[in-house]
């Protein structure tokens, strides 16, 4: 345990970001399974699902969570499976 009142504080903020960071990773996993599982079994709400995987990817992007290039690259493989998905 640090000894510095900075360092406990930021141990504290540092404990609040992980956790923060923790439930939007996991939110937009669940997500993305959901639209990969919609594309591949040809659900009715695909395009829906497809357009929240999205969404998450774009929300975890502005918090930091993810860089900008992979958050561009998640969706762009969410939109080819929904094209090829769509076009069977």
């Amino acid at each position: 345990m640090p000894n510095i009142k900075s360092a406990k504080k930021r141990v504290k903020v540092t404990a609040v970001k992980a956790e923060r960071n923790k439930a939007i990773r996991t939110n937009l996993k669940t997500n993305i399974k959901k639209a990969e599982l919609a594309c591949s079994t040809g659900t009715e709400g695909r395009e829906e699902a497809v357009r929240l995987a999205i969404k998450r990817v774009d929300q975890a992007c502005a918090k930091g969570v993810l860089h900008k290039n992979t958050a561009a690259r998640r969706k762009s493989a969410l939109a080819r499976k929904l094209n090829a998905a769509s076009a069977n």
